[in-house]
């Protein structure tokens, strides 16, 4: 339905095109050019159109680059994509590099040879990563070249058009706040600041001020637009007119004039005349914007997406339709784990898996009225070995049966129209070994830190990331990955700029919602990883305290798998926890569920643990 299990067998083609791209290098007046998985928007997702750099290495990964040289070419990638990019890219061709600890900017100014002139696609790179690559090759007295054109575009010749993904509404009923506030609430600070306007640069910002989803891009729900809010309360919105039908149409011209994306440069430059001040976020917008505003005379003021803290910062009514998005998805995860319980070992495969949970949550969706509108990334199903790999995706080739005695992992969630969904359950098939047991709840206890929390104001991400990680290091161990990522209102899966990981020095602030999701991963063995929701909130006054605190509320409810914890490696508190949560569960879920057997599960897999 919204999930292809494509082949990954290693392609014949990639020693072709980058030789057909080196060969164009004399004319472009360049020695390399990067590669990008980017798009214009700088999304996560990318419409398949703009897919350059799976076309040219291989490579399918939700994160990379590659710099192609005379005589060599590096794709890098993140811890996550190691193994995947061995199997993906032409070893012959292709060698990896580190996107995280030697991204391209510091391989250059490492290696790079005196003099480079090293070419990119100004609409690919965003204006604070042209300045790292820019400082780069200055080290090494080279040249950054901005190329009129994409040289992969002419090369490609059977490249899909761009998408036109039907716009919809989303009500206020979801929304909670009118779109025309939101637009009158941007527009007073800018007039605040003394700025002329600013470019709304991201797709999800886009969707959330004018209260509109789109079909784009896989898996989240945004339309690839632009906007410009001016400080006196217009708003232009850069928009197929080919994506909207009559009643978005009708919609879009109460609140905002509706232009063709053809017209963004022209209305840019226009406001740019005479020296107009424009916001720009320089982490999200591409170079090519902040050049049209400069040459046409306007003031290039750099900060933050307007949007950007005010759609993490979920409203009452968002928060509640993401508890009833959690309760519905929480149903089908419970009636995926029972189907799971009752087959036998060694006869499912990783991808039926994948795929009963999908059509679960859609038969699900539709018993309840509530219907499933895509999937919020691609399911991540291993098995064994396979869930020791972070991010696995699986394929036609790596597919293999869950067998019994190891542990299966399943990493999904779901877009539905009053929330976005991310869980992530490990199970045991059938008797697992102590070691198994031992890590789980390691992990476990790493997860209820987080889930009992109490923090006060002022208090970031990287500062609770440790609770989640201290009984792995007690035990010599830890996780290579963030302890959570924030995640949008039936919009982004992945939304800044909360976090919960060693990096992120947001302050977490009432209505953001994050994942909980600490694991252990062994290579070629075994991985864990339990992942539950939560939103920050106002937490109870705490006896003979004097400051007032924060804290969490799990939005996700869905059984643990209590045969895989080991009570005595939990604390009372732990274990209270863990018991209350299997309550609540039961509790929330059993009324949404009408099957006996699965009802029967579902309190069995519930019972309290006890010493």
């Amino acid at each position: 339905m919204f999930q292809s299990f494509e082949v990954t067998s290693t392609p014949h083609f990639g020693r072709d095109r980058v030789s057909a791209l080196r060969a164009a290098f004399d004319s472009l007046g360049i020695d390399a050019f990067l590669v990008p998985r980017a798009d214009e928007f700088n999304g996560e997702y990318v419409p398949a159109c703009s897919e350059r750099l799976a076309w040219l290495t291989g490579f399918t990964g939700s994160a990379g680059i590659a710099l192609i040289l005379r005589t060599q070419a590096i794709v890098f990638v993140d811890g996550r994509y190691v193994t995947q990019l061995a199997e993906q890219v032409d070893g012959s061709v292709f060698t990896g590099g580190d996107l995280v600890n030697e991204p391209p900017h510091l391989w250059l100014a490492a290696n790079g040879a005196r003099g480079l002139r090293l070419g990119i696609d100004p609409w690919l790179h965003a204006g604070a990563e042209v300045r790292r690559l820019e400082r780069a090759v200055a080290e090494i007295g080279g040249t950054l070249v901005f190329l009129p054109h994409n040289p992969l575009d002419r090369l490609w010749s059977d490249r899909p058009a761009e998408p036109l993904g039907a716009v919809s509404i989303q009500n206020v009923a979801q929304a909670g706040v009118l779109a025309s506030d939101k637009i009158a609430t941007v527009a007073a600070d800018l007039s605040k600041k003394d700025l002329a306007a600013v470019l709304i640069a991201d797709p999800s910002s886009v969707a959330w001020i004018f209260n509109i989803r789109g079909a784009d891009v896989p898996h989240t729900p945004h339309p690839l637009a632009r906007a410009i809010i001016h400080a006196d309360g217009r708003a232009e919105l850069f928009l197929d007119k080919r994506k909207t039908g009559i009643e978005p149409e009708a919609y879009l011209g109460q609140i905002c004039t509706q232009l063709p994306p053809s017209a963004l440069e022209e209305r840019l430059a226009a406001v740019s005349r005479d020296g107009g001040r424009i916001l720009i976020d320089p982490d999200i917008a591409s170079y090519a914007l902040a050049e049209i505003i400069r040459k046409a005379g306007g003031e290039v003021v750099e900060g933050a997406d307007p949007a950007k803290l005010p759609r993490a910062v979920k409203n009452d009514v968002e928060i509640n339709g993401s508890a009833a998005a959690h309760l519905q998805d929480g149903a089908a995860m419970v009636e995926f784990l029972y189907w799971l319980s009752q087959e036998k070992p060694g006869t499912v495969s990783e991808i039926a898996a994948a795929e009963r949970l999908e059509a679960t949550r859609a038969r699900v969706g539709e018993s309840m009225q509530n219907p499933l509108k895509d999937i919020s990334f691609d399911t991540i199903s291993g098995a064994g070995e396979h869930a020791a790999i972070m991010h696995y995706r699986v394929t036609t080739e790596t597919n293999r049966m869950i067998e019994a005695g190891e542990l299966f992992l399943i990493d999904s969630g779901a877009q539905y129209i009053n929330g976005t969904t991310d869980i992530t359950r490990t199970v045991g098939i059938g008797a697992v070994s102590e070691e198994h047991r031992r890590f789980f709840t390691l992990v476990l206890k790493g997860m209820i830190e987080i889930s009992t929390a109490r923090f006060p104001k002022g208090t970031r991400g990287c500062d609770l990331d440790p609770l989640a990680r201290i009984a792995l290091w007690r035990a010599g161990a830890d996780f290579a990955h963030g302890t959570g990522h924030g995640v949008g209102s039936y919009l982004s899966v992945h939304e800044g700029p909360q976090r919960i990981s060693r990096l992120s020095t947001q302050e977490l602030l009432p209505g953001m919602i994050l994942s909980n999701e600490p694991g252990y991963y062994r290579p070629g063995s075994f991985g864990i990883r339990i992942e539950n929701l939560v939103y920050v909130r106002g937490a109870e006054e705490i006896e003979g305290g004097d400051a007032a605190m924060l804290g969490f509320e799990t939005l996700t409810f869905c059984p643990i798998d209590r045969s895989l914890v080991i009570p005595e490696l939990l604390t009372h508190d732990e274990l209270h926890w863990f018991n209350d949560y299997h309550h609540r569960t039961c509790e929330a879920l059993m009324p949404l569920i009408h099957d006996h057997d699965v009802r029967a599960w579902l309190e069995n897999a519930t019972l309290p643990l006890e010493y």
